[in-house]
């Protein structure tokens, strides 16, 4: 049963009471007897409130896939690697410092905006947005089956920026043979997910295509086998995963009994109601992991939303079981003592408007590395402020024009928002 959005739980993440989960144990070994409901075989009933540790640690590991992501983009303006990946395939997850991380990475995967816009990178439009690996042998013994991984980052770029702009519904027809012109996305993130580049540098196609074509080459090689389909995406990364999701599941490329699993971080919302209930019936897990205070997992659709029963075909809906984190300071005294107190409260449908204008604010709430945090414990208002001043010092140190892009972008975001 998907949790109504409007009433969505507050886990405690340092919680290690057992869920009532039958034959679910915080045991390593656990795992390969109980993934199918780590996946969300049962929408993850019993696993949330509080959060079971089996759950948690899977969703930490899966994070953790994300992180890498941002430990291997290059971001150094002046680099020949500018806004792709630093590393080679095969020794990426060494050079982020996760070796032993039990997966393969078999395909990098690049995102272009269909827009034109003068880059450094001249001629090419395509950026690295993440990559598609495969569980070892080994790694298969200990999760209890083959898992091909999809991971996506964030937006980045002024481009990427831009497209998210595009704030309208727009109708995804991903299915050739059956269009359903009534499934509506929203069109910057259907932009990213299908433009392929014009002036082609990558010899590749869309994102889509990458995407589609290497994830069906692995079924295929590991066909005798148990499988799962793992997505992970942080921010706008989560917005790819919920509709590669969608399309794998619409063409049937997990048949006959593959899961498909999304594990969101920080995601906006994707798409109207009627996207919402096609992921349920072609059996789509997502599980939404949203901190209280991020404001960007309030967009698109700050008003017009799944609260709106009126108009629900035009408003958008987050797809999903959400896992809230609500981590609140309540005293801080004259030595600069802190006490961190993990607080259960209703999320406030409310947002302050003025919050989206502080980007060391966005920044801090929002950074992957402080969700992993959360999830393992709730972080101090000393850790927070610390990593406000480290995200800052990066922002600083990249080039004005980049983070100029960035404050219009927020600005932009917020009008659209009210009115979409």
């Amino acid at each position: 049963m998907i949790i109504n959005p409007e009433k969505p739980y507050l886990s405690r993440p340092n919680v290690t009471k057992m869920s009532n989960s039958p034959a679910m144990s915080n045991s390593p070994a656990s795992l390969s007897l109980n993934w199918k409901d780590v996946q969300g075989l049962n929408n993850w009933e019993n696993l949330i409130q509080p959060l079971n540790p089996l759950l948690q640690r899977e969703i930490i590991r899966y994070g953790k896939f994300v992180t890498a992501c941002y430990d291997a983009f290059d971001l150094n303006p002046n680099s020949s690697r500018y806004l792709n990946c630093k590393h080679s395939k095969n020794k990426m997850f060494l050079e982020v410092g996760w070796g032993d991380c039990g997966y393969v990475v078999t395909k990098y995967v690049y995102v272009t905006a269909d827009i034109n816009i003068p880059t450094q990178n001249a001629g090419s439009s395509a950026r690295w947005v993440g990559y598609i690996a495969v569980s070892s042998d080994e790694e298969v013994k200990r999760i209890g089956r083959r898992d091909i991984l999809v991971t996506f980052h964030w937006t980045v770029t002024c481009q990427e920026w831009i497209v998210n702009f595009m704030s309208s519904l727009s109708s995804a027809r991903l299915d050739p043979n059956d269009p359903k012109p009534n499934i509506m996305v929203e069109a910057g993130f259907l932009n990213l997910y299908t433009s392929s580049e014009t002036n082609i540098r990558f010899g590749l196609g869309s994102c889509r295509e990458q995407l589609l074509s290497e994830v069906s080459r692995l079924l295929r090689k590991y066909k005798n086998e148990e499988l799962s389909i793992t997505l992970v995406g942080h921010s706008m990364g989560s917005s790819l995963a919920q509709l590669l999701a969608y399309d794998m599941a619409e063409l049937r490329l997990n048949q006959p009994n593959v899961p498909i699993t999304v594990f969101s971080f920080a995601g906006p919302r994707v798409g109207n109601v009627h996207f919402k209930e096609r992921c349920e019936e072609l059996g789509v897990k997502v599980l939404r992991i949203v901190n209280a205070h991020d404001p960007i997992t309030k967009l698109p659709g700050v008003i017009f939303n799944e609260t709106f029963s009126a108009w629900r075909s035009a408003c958008y809906v987050h797809v999903g079981i959400e896992l809230v984190l609500d981590c609140l300071n309540t005293y801080e005294d004259e030595r600069n003592e802190i006490y961190g107190v993990m607080i259960d409260k209703r999320v406030k449908r409310g947002v302050n408007i003025l919050e989206f204008f502080k980007m060391d604010t966005i920044l801090c709430v929002h950074d992957m590395q402080t969700y992993v945090e959360m999830i393992k414990n709730c972080p101090t208002r000393a850790r927070i402020r610390k990593k406000r001043a480290v995200l800052i010092k990066k922002l600083q140190q990249m080039n004005m024009t980049s983070l100029a892009w960035k404050y219009v972008a927020i600005t932009w975001v917020v009008l659209l928002s009210m009115v979409v």
